[in-house]
């Protein structure tokens, strides 16, 4: 065949001297470069809580705040684009801290002979998207870098909200006998944008599942108080996201691979293309863990919502393996669920 496809991703080295991709891809590199490099001089408490966002009280007043930098190749994806990504991968980091989104700032770095239009359409789509979820746009930047420089447009967003009243939610607060719920189908964003990149000879009918989670977040957490943790698997998938979780709160993850919704589309384009879906990006799905009293409640909460229509109880946590994911698979095995090690693909989000 004259047409061939080439994938290349980083070597997982150990150490290492020079950035790579995979220090951005939101597996076991990035976790290093915090861990190792960010964190050993930047040590505030509420970076150790390595959630989606901060949570601080100020005057007795809880606010979480987040930030966010999207460099997403191509802007335009089956589904969407950087503005409304941009919109609600925020929105969702505060949802995700338990809070009700505000504000947001919105920061350009336009790379010179971006066309006017394209860059209209990509702000009136931040616009629809902050209509839609309620927040709106306070300040921001723009800076221009020349051809080349930038690779049409780069946005980094920070948002404000008020944390709900009693909500107390951090990866630290998994605990044994725990559910852990998945809001839909996964991969979904990861492959839209794969089948949109040149060079790919499939077509496919997947869209980007780019979506904002407030709405549903806030049913969740009208009805049931207690929820422990809220996260949005996108970097590295589902699978770094468990993982991140166990770490974080020192207890296990065991998971069922045959109740976790993938889309035969998805599972195909994988299958010919050797990815695993656990650690595809997605950017409109939501993990959620609870007691296990609560689990069948949380889920017809996460159901009766238009994104949580798939939604499963996938598994629990428990005090085995403290740190790891065990997944049993389809055909009945164990295995273990590591963080991705290198990057299956840059320029996600």
């Amino acid at each position: 065949m004259s047409d061939q496809i080439n994938f290349s991703c980083p070597i997982p080295l150990s150490g290492y001297d020079k950035i790579t991709l995979a220090h951005g891809g939101g597996g076991s590199f990035s976790y290093k470069l915090l861990h190792e490099l960010i964190f050993k001089y930047l040590n505030s408490e509420p970076l150790a809580m390595e959630h989606d966002g901060a949570v601080m009280d100020i005057n007795g007043v809880k606010l979480a705040f987040t930030t966010d930098s999207y460099v997403i190749d191509p802007v335009f994806f089956p589904g969407g684009n950087i503005g409304e990504l941009a919109v609600y991968g925020t929105v969702n980091d505060i949802a995700c801290c338990g809070a009700k989104p505000l504000f947001l700032s919105l920061s350009l770095i336009i790379e010179e002979g971006l066309p006017v239009e394209q860059l209209e359409t990509i702000i009136a789509s931040v616009k629809k998207a902050a209509d839609r979820t309620g927040v709106v746009v306070v300040t921001g930047d723009t800076k221009v870098v020349g051809h080349g420089k930038g690779d049409k447009i780069f946005i980094n967003t920070s948002g404000i909200g008020v944390v709900h009243a009693n909500a107390n939610i951090s990866p630290r607060r998994a605990e044994p006998g725990d559910a852990v719920l998945l809001s839909g189908t996964i991969a979904d964003h990861g492959i839209a944008i794969m089948a949109s990149r040149s060079g790919l000879e499939f077509r496919t009918s997947i869209l980007s599942d780019s979506a904002p989670l407030n709405d549903m977040i806030e049913l969740l957490l009208s009805a049931i108080p207690d929820v422990h943790v809220l996260r949005d698997p996108t970097r590295g998938g589902l699978a770094s996201t468990l993982n991140e979780i166990a770490r974080s709160s020192n207890t296990g993850m065991h998971i069922d691979e045959n109740l976790i919704p993938v889309k035969e589309e998805v599972k195909s384009v994988c299958e010919i293309l050797g990815l695993d879906p656990l650690y595809i990006a997605n950017e409109g799905k939501l993990v959620v863990i609870v007691p296990g009293n609560v689990a069948g409640k949380a889920l017809d909460i996460l159901r009766s919502h238009p994104l949580g229509r798939q939604a499963s109880i996938i598994g629990t946590v428990t005090s085995d393996h403290p740190g790891m994911v065990r997944m049993k698979t389809s055909i009945g095995t164990n295995r273990i669920v590591d963080m991705i090690s290198g990057e299956q693909l840059p320029r996600i989000c």
